[in-house]
């Protein structure tokens, strides 16, 4: 024996707690390279160094490298979205690079000039880190403007600028004030605003996918620096910042080729939640959509089916009804009748009246044959002033007293007064029973059309049945 349970949302404390837990699993993640940096702080000897300048060439080719295939995607996310946010991160990638690749460069000079072999590393991190809080600072604003995008000289006037900052970090490398306290406040301010932009992702409670990963990847920026602040060239404290800072660097790099490969925008990648309320929400528009295309579509096939003028069944629609009465009838053998009907002189009506009444007619005469009829037959408009009523499961003598009860209807009913005049019609009707006088469509309507026309001959206001 089976027993079912209901499985509905679960209590709002649960989803509490795990939301809880989900983001201290994040913070825990961002965090691992401050268990590292406290390891080396707390237990490694500080005075124990790795210097190696074909190494530190090597991966800082390789990270310039890398940063200009970033750059490059990122630029291309921008043009097709032109959120200001990509706008600024492409500069930020762009101005790391152009800075950082001259601490590879100038690492043979370490030990005739130290400070201009490190300080384009904080001067590298510093531009960055401003470039990217401006960047957050513009998260979700209106998108660029196409022409702004791929508008050459605002690339090339930033090119120029970092080209100057390469220039004064140069200049300041060889003047008097080079030493450590520079390259400390560099590292400090990047530190500073690093730390600033991830206050501002939590204040601003950005949670979505890809801003999770660049908020991953500044904190790791931050935590670099701090490095940065407690090591000294070569040791190993010092390499870990590297690593930190390139384990940020891929981590967003990361974040923007999953927004080249999908969007292409970091603000329209969602959530678990958010796309789960989007599928609901889409699904519940596309349910009305389909119950409106339904109604639609029911609308189409009524209008199809009917005569717009009188709301009776149009030719086409009383031959399908015909059709599938002749497949019951095959299968059971039970006989069904036809009646056609026109109305007698209902041209004078139309010429003495107008076409108004006599619409005002043929409104009211299909109306007098549907009370006349059982409510499971049909009356169709097959001409002008020309009717069928199809009678399911109905042989030549009930037909011919339903015929008879129509006639009598119709005779009897004073459709609309004009002129002080009272307008009546009378009806001849001719029957048909299928299987009596054929078993095709065409030989039902033929034999009914002639037993009317024999009505019409005879006097009309008549039912004929032979």
């Amino acid at each position: 024996m089976t027993s079912t349970m209901s499985i509905g949302e679960p209590p709002a404390i649960v989803r509490f707690i795990t939301r809880t837990y989900a983001r201290l699993v994040l913070a825990a993640f961002a965090l691992v390279p401050a268990y590292l940096i406290g390891y080396l702080y707390f237990f490694q000897d500080r005075t124990l160094t790795f210097e190696n300048h074909p190494f530190h060439e090597v991966a800082i080719a390789a990270a310039t490298l890398e940063g200009l295939f970033v750059t490059y995607v990122t630029w291309q996310c921008y043009r097709s979205s032109g959120e200001p946010l990509l706008r600024w991160m492409t500069l930020g990638f762009l101005g790391f690079v152009l800075i950082y690749a001259l601490h590879g460069a100038f690492t043979g000079l370490a030990h005739h000039n130290m400070w201009l072999f490190l300080a384009y590393g904080p001067a590298s991190r510093l531009a960055m880190s401003i470039l990217l809080l401006a960047g957050l600072l513009s998260y979700r604003r209106p998108e660029d403007p196409v022409e702004r995008r791929a508008g050459l000289s605002y690339w090339l006037l930033w090119v120029a600028a970092f080209l100057i900052v390469d220039v004064l970090v140069a200049l300041l490398a060889h003047s008097t004030m080079a030493s450590i306290a520079p390259l400390r406040l560099m590292e400090s301010a990047a530190l500073t605003l690093s730390t600033l932009n991830i206050a501002v992702l939590m204040l601003r409670r950005i949670r979505s996918p890809l801003m999770m990963i660049y908020g991953i990847s500044v904190t790791s920026f931050a935590l670099s620096s701090l490095a940065f602040l407690l090591g000294s060239p070569w040791n190993h404290m010092w390499w870990l910042a590297h690593v930190i800072f390139a384990s940020g660097f891929f981590c967003l790099s990361y974040g923007v080729v999953q927004a080249f490969l999908t969007t292409r925008s970091f603000a329209t990648i969602y959530s678990h939640e958010e796309l789960i309320a989007r599928l609901a929400d889409a699904k519940a528009r596309t349910e009305s959509a389909l119950q409106e295309l339904q109604r639609s579509n029911e609308k189409l096939e009524h209008l199809a089916a009917t005569d717009p003028l009188t709301g009776a069944a149009n030719r086409r629609h009383f031959i399908e009804r015909v059709e599938a009465e002749m497949a019951h009838a095959q299968r059971d053998g039970a006989p069904f009748s036809l009646l056609a009907l026109d109305l007698d002189n209902f041209k004078w009506v139309n010429d003495a009246y107008g076409h108004q009444v006599g619409d005002k007619v043929l409104k009211g005469f299909v109306l007098a044959c549907l009370d006349a009829i059982r409510p499971y037959d049909g009356v169709a408009r097959v001409g002008g002033e020309e009717f069928m009523v199809l009678l399911s499961r109905t042989s030549l003598d009930t037909a011919l007293a339903i015929g008879e009860r129509i006639r009598a209807a119709i005779a009897s009913t004073t459709f609309a007064s004009e002129a002080g005049r009272n307008v009546s019609i009378t009806v001849s009707i001719g029957i048909s029973q299928y299987g009596t006088d054929g078993d095709t469509i065409d030989a039902l309507l033929r034999a009914a059309d002639q037993r009317l026309y024999h009505a019409k001959r005879h006097g009309r206001n008549r039912v004929a049945a032979v």
